[in-house]
């Protein structure tokens, strides 16, 4: 039986699997969405959650905290100057993963883990802008 396992070994001994999750934490950051197997993206949303969650109280021990588990200075001041304050309301849920099917040659299934946030609720806004000002032309 499968009982209290906490976390995904993904076939890689502890040093390996601890980098490649804070790479992978640290480049979710950096471009704010990665294309990786589930497997992964599971286990990297844990990290990057609790990050983020960690990353909306500003002090110099939380600061601390992140930079040991994050790769890169101009990475923690994104988080804690970007990232963080646009989930202040929101409770947990800072990510999604989306599928993509599997990849070629091996079958994996391939998903794209992004934050959810407001950069796609901008583009939104602006398409309806967008929209708004046509309809203004059409009447005139």
């Amino acid at each position: 039986m499968n009982h209290k396992i906490g976390y995904n070994k993904l076939n890689r001994d502890a040093a390996h699997r601890k980098a490649m999750i804070r790479n992978q934490v640290s480049v979710l950051f950096k471009q704010e969405k990665i294309v990786t197997t589930k497997a992964k993206a599971l286990e990297t949303r844990r990290a990057a959650e609790r990050l983020i969650t960690r990353a909306k109280v500003d002090s110099v021990h939380n600061r601390r905290i992140v930079s040991s588990r994050v790769y890169g200075e101009d990475v923690v001041a994104k988080l804690f100057t970007d990232i963080a304050p646009r989930f202040k309301e929101r409770n947990g849920g800072y990510t999604r993963i989306i599928k993509l099917g599997n990849r070629a040659n091996d079958a994996a299934s391939l998903v794209v883990l992004e934050l959810v946030g407001q950069k796609a609720d901008e583009k939104k806004t602006e398409r309806e802008k967008r929209k708004s000002q046509r309809k203004a032309k059409k009447q005139a």
